[in-house]
């Protein structure tokens, strides 16, 4: 197996991208999917690269990167050491981050023989599902989709009337991160670009809107996202499939760090179905 780590994708005038690639060289006709991880997520968190792992074995070329906001740096891309750049974040630049990395994998994959770079998929994991729904439904480069416990509504997660006055007076407001216990800052550019960009980001009308198959997983168990959110989706694109991992947590019972080189059950089963929706 071929693994490519931490391919440094620099850009003339953004943050540089940190990706990853898993294949197997000899494995013919290989399609290529992307991954991308969610809100306080990064593409080597938990049980990501076991699951990177199995999809090369199962005859896939497997892309995860991190994006250019997340709060990571090229030195070191796990956790959180520029929490500058994780409070400048917002959904547009990830889109944009999404959209050169498929255009990376394109070129950076054309001279392998064994790789079809005509056929690529996403898969987004909680946040970066409602950004792969968006950008799936307005990018025809895209063959099929899987969200897993993704989010249905960016606009919902907003705050209050009141708590955006003190959010615009203050520049920034704070999330704790349970895991690192550190205070991540969000600036107020967050919900300006998001007001500006509202009707591209609304994700029930790209759903709606989508013309390729969409497979929706999520686990029963989820105090993350609520299960509702998925059924949403499904109801909103009554051509996708809607699979329910029964209890399933929003990262399907694996955690960071991940020492195993076996993927949870409940992760096992997600990534069989995955398999089955695009062969």
């Amino acid at each position: 197996m071929t693994i490519d780590k931490n391919i440094i994708l620099k850009r003339d005038t953004k943050k540089p991208l940190l990706i990853d690639a898993f294949y197997v060289e000899e494995k013919t006709n290989q399609s290529i999917v992307i991954f991308c991880h969610g809100y306080k997520g990064f593409k080597d968190w938990g049980a990501w690269n076991v699951m990177a792992e199995r999809f090369a074995e199962a005859g896939f070329c497997f892309i995860k990167f991190n994006f250019s906001h997340n709060g990571g740096t090229v030195e070191n891309p796990i956790d959180f050491p520029d929490l500058e750049a994780f409070g400048n974040n917002n959904y547009t630049k990830e889109l944009e981050d999404l959209n050169d990395v498929i255009t990376w994998t394109q070129t950076y994959l054309s001279t392998n023989a064994n790789i079809n770079n005509t056929n690529i998929n996403l898969i987004g994991h909680s946040r970066g599902g409602g950004i792969t729904i968006i950008k799936a439904s307005e990018d025809t480069r895209i063959s099929k989709l899987i969200t897993l416990a993704s989010v249905s509504d960016f606009g919902r997660r907003m705050p209050s009337t009141r708590e955006l006055n003190t959010w615009k007076e203050n520049g920034v407001r704070y999330v704790l991160n349970g895991r690192t216990k550190q205070q991540m800052p969000h600036f107020y550019q967050f919900y300006e670009d998001f007001e500006a960009n509202e009707e591209r980001l609304h994700i029930e009308s790209a759903e709606k809107r989508l013309e390729i198959p969409h497979l929706i997983i999520h686990g029963s168990d989820d105090t993350s996202v609520n299960i509702s959110e998925a059924k949403a989706l499904h109801q909103w694109n009554p051509n996708s499939e809607f699979r329910i991992i029964e209890d399933a947590d929003h990262v399907f019972n694996t955690k960071h760090p991940w020492d195993k080189s076996e993927l949870s059950d409940s992760l096992n089963e997600t990534v069989t179905s995955i398999f089955e929706f695009l062969k």
